[in-house]
Formats: C-alpha cells, structure tokens, sequence
C-alpha cells in the first residue's frame, strides 16, 4: 500500500494530512508514505518532523485582485501550473500510490487532477463551512470530497460525492473530561476562560485584550489564560499596553504567556473560549462541546472564518463578534453574562458539541479503503 498525501500553506491543512497518514500507518505499518508540499516553511518543518517523506513541487496560488502586481503574479502561476504538472507527473511515476489524499491549499491541484487522469483513487478533504477555490475546481473531477460541514455539498459540482466525515484533531482533546482537566491543572473554584489569536500574535486583538484583562485583574470573575502569541516579544508588548492602562503585575487568576503548548488540557478545562474561527479550531471546540466567543479573523481569503463562525452561531454553539465592531469591554462583558447564565452556557455547549466529531480520523480512513475497493 502506497498513499500520497498532498497539502500546502497552513497548519489547518497540514495537521488534518499528518492525522490521516498518522491513521494510515497505524493501520498499515508496512505501507508507504509520501507527502507533496509547495516548500513553505511550516511544511519543511511539521511533515518531516512526523516521520514523513516530503517532495515539493513549483506552484503558486491566484491572486483576486486586477492591480498590475496581482496580474502578474496570475501569469507566473500560470506558468507554475505547466512546471507543476511535469513535476507531479515525475512523482506518479516514482511513488506509484494507491491513493492520492488532499487536505488543501494549492498544491491539491495539479496533483490530485494528475492522479485522477490515471485512474488513481483520489480524494479531498475541506475542513471550512463554504469550499476554497482548489476544492471546488477538484469537487468534479475527485472520487470524494470529504467534509466537515454539510454546506460544502451546496458549492460542489457533484454533490453526491460529498461525505460528511469531520476535521480530525489530536486525541489530547478529547482525553480528559472537564472536572478532572481542572483538577490537573489547579484551576478549581473560578470559571476557566481560555483565549488566543493565533500563534503569530494579532495586534489589534491583543490591544483589546488588554482592557479585558485590565477588567478581570480587577474583578477576579475567572481564571483567565490568554496567550498573547508572537512569542516572548508578543508577551512583552502585552506588558507594556497593561502598564499604560495601570496593571503593574497580575494576580493569580491571570495567566498570560507567549503559547498554549498545553491546549488540549486548556481547552478541556475551559468554560468558554475566545478565539478565531480557523477550521481546525472549530474542529476542537465542537469535539469538546464547547462555547465559544469567535472573532472571525477579517485577513483570511474569502472571508472564510466568518462564514466558519456563523455556521458555528446558527447550530448555538458560538457568540460572534467583528474585530472591527468589538472592544476589550464588550469582549469582557459578553464573557461575564455568559458564564453567569448558567443554562445559556449549557445550551451552547449542547449545540456545540451536536456539531462536533470525535471520530473523524476513523471516519475518513473508512471512506478512503471504500474509495480504493471500487
């Protein structure tokens, strides 16, 4: 057995492939692994670090604007995707897989439409509420599109190919129940608020966390951990913006770092949670049955973590808030009601966790051996 997997870009696409192979090999040990990236850095960096072979091939997304510089970058991709089909051929023929498996970003392209021209089974994997442009290009052309979200089959040419199956997460998710995380972490008697941006940092997210800690410093209405990303620098920014607002030192229920190494625990222990709405996130919080206060990140392509959220809020797993329209206060005072509207609280984390899969790794390695039989 031989499974090609191909994914580009970011951790949401990378961590669902590794999950995948992961499953793959445990039930395969003797089996083959490749994995075809575009040469970004988290891909050098994450895929070989799992154990996994790495090819690159020479591509490039599309731009959506019609500025001169968006123009020609369209014509270099272009290019791109003539180098790129010689290169994925050259890989069809060295590996020989059995499967061809995409978890997104650009590279799904050329290799998945190459492998399919072959007869190869192929299969796709979109964790978003609405698909990328790769995954609609491929939904006509792949043997199936596994999905996290219903909505997905509304955007594909062949709907009936579409099988929900959810986005895989880590097993320290869904390891420990809620009382006994906290326990495991000391953080009993208070109301567990667990935030974060992302692991680069965001900026203007952080200057509106500033006032929510200010708020709490003085409160004491929760355990409050929030990681401020961008590592040490992103931390000693924070300090500096809670010293002008006049918080010299925190108190105990204030746990401010650079990163959640730990986030499994966190979340697990966490009565809410204040985050993005970046699909694999998602994934974890409706996994756990989670409520949520989601800040749609405004940067991402398509819009794409609002249409996420709002998925997320019509079940009533989630409160969504703009970045534009919100402030450290509102994100503070939202948070309070929550948790002192305990059936609210519990309500969402009903409607959340209707959402969630807890089994997706299984469900998507069903389909894949069903996918290959035919």
């Amino acid at each position: 057995m031989r499974f090609l997997l191909a994914c580009a870009g970011t951790a949401g696409h990378i961590n669902p492939a590794l999950a995948v192979a992961n499953k793959l090999r445990e039930t395969f040990p003797d089996a083959g692994f490749l994995f075809v990236g575009s040469g970004r850095d988290l891909e050098k960096s994450l895929i070989p670090a799992a154990g996994f072979e790495l090819r690159n091939i020479t591509i490039t997304g599309f731009a959506r604007g019609m500025s001169p510089g968006d123009i020609k970058h369209n014509l270099k991709t272009v290019r791109n995707l003539s180098v790129s089909r010689r290169e994925c051929a050259q890989i069809l023929d060295d590996f020989g897989p059995d499967a061809v498996i995409g978890t997104g970003g650009y590279v799904c392209y050329p290799v998945l439409k190459a492998a399919a021209k072959r007869g190869i089974p192929t299969l796709i994997h979109e964790s978003n509420a609405v698909p990328g442009l790769t995954t609609k290009m491929l939904s006509g052309t792949v043997d199936k599109v596994m999905a996290a979200f219903g909505s997905v089959a509304r955007e594909c040419r062949k709907p009936e190919r579409v099988v929900i199956t959810g986005t895989p997460i880590r097993e320290d998710f869904i390891r420990l129940d809620r009382a006994e995380a906290k326990r495991k972490l000391g953080l009993t008697g208070k109301p567990v608020v667990v935030s974060f941006w992302g692991s680069l940092g965001a900026e203007d997210m952080n200057s509106k966390m500033a006032d929510f800690i200010r708020l709490n410093a003085r409160s004491g209405q929760m355990y409050h951990i929030h990681a401020t990303g961008g590592g040490a620098a992103g931390t000693a920014r924070m300090v500096e913006r809670l010293s002008t607002l006049g918080v010299y030192g925190l108190p105990d229920w204030e746990d401010l770092r650079p990163y959640i190494d730990n986030m499994g625990n966190l979340m697990a222990a966490a009565d809410l949670v204040l985050c993005r709405a970046g699909a694999s996130t998602l994934a974890e919080l409706t996994a756990l049955g989670r409520a949520a206060i989601l800040v749609p990140s405004p940067y991402v392509t398509n819009d794409q973590q609002t249409k996420n959220a709002r998925e997320i809020e019509r079940a009533g797993g989630a409160v969504v808030v703009t970045e534009e329209g919100c402030t450290g206060e509102q994100l503070y005072n939202t948070a309070v009601s929550l948790l002192r509207d305990k059936e609210r609280l519990a309500a969402m984390e009903r409607d959340s966790a209707r959402l969630g899969v807890r089994d997706a790794t299984d469900r998507i390695l069903k389909v894949i051996l069903e996918t290959m039989e035919k």
